[in-house]
């Protein structure tokens, strides 16, 4: 499994953990995840990493919040798109 698929992959599990209300070991999980996607960005365009800045903001502010629902959409639905759309081929 590549790096892209894995880090995919382990977005969408962190955001079922979180709708689960397993927020403990989730947010373990997301440390992983944001570090996995950060290297996978790093050879992405400049806008790509950009928004990488902007949804990170956003996640980190679902988290402080604690609104679980909201960081496990923007999980689910916006990083797994960032990442797929910034995919090299």
């Amino acid at each position: 499994m590549s790096q892209l698929a894995q880090c995919v992959e382990g977005a969408r599990g962190c955001a079922g953990l979180f709708r689960l209300g397993r927020d403990v070991e989730a947010a373990l999980q997301m440390v992983e995840v944001f570090d996995a996607a950060q290297l996978a960005l790093q050879a992405a365009p400049q806008e790509a990493r950009q928004q990488w800045g902007q949804l990170l903001t956003w996640m980190l502010a679902c988290q402080e919040s604690q609104d679980w629902l909201g960081l496990a959409d923007w999980m689910e639905y916006e990083l797994v798109a960032l990442l797929e759309s910034a995919a090299i081929p």
